[in-house]
């Protein structure tokens, strides 16, 4: 993965971690769950940069679609363990 991605892929991570860690948190808090849920849509979602990842993917799928593949398997597999993992620290 190029160096340009890595950014991008970073903070996609983090949010996702940062939402299975707040998905966690809101099934146990009563009135904190709407906050929770504000949280989770708000905040991470003006974080996660889903747009730029749709961007930089067209943009390696020109150059090379190994390359293409291999961010969108990596942020998609990625993504599902920290949200995992995140989910698990919470609960």
């Amino acid at each position: 993965m190029p160096r340009k991605h890595w950014a991008t892929f970073g903070v996609n991570i983090t949010a996702s971690f940062a939402l299975g860690l707040i998905a966690s948190l809101s099934e146990r808090s009563g009135p904190d769950r709407q906050i929770n849920l504000l949280l989770a849509t708000g905040f991470l979602g003006s974080l996660s940069t889903f747009s730029t990842l749709m961007v930089e993917l067209l943009q390696a799928w020109t150059v090379g679609s190994r390359q293409a593949i291999l961010l969108m398997l990596g942020s998609v597999l990625s993504g599902l363990i920290a949200v995992s993992v995140g989910m698990l620290l919470g609960g």
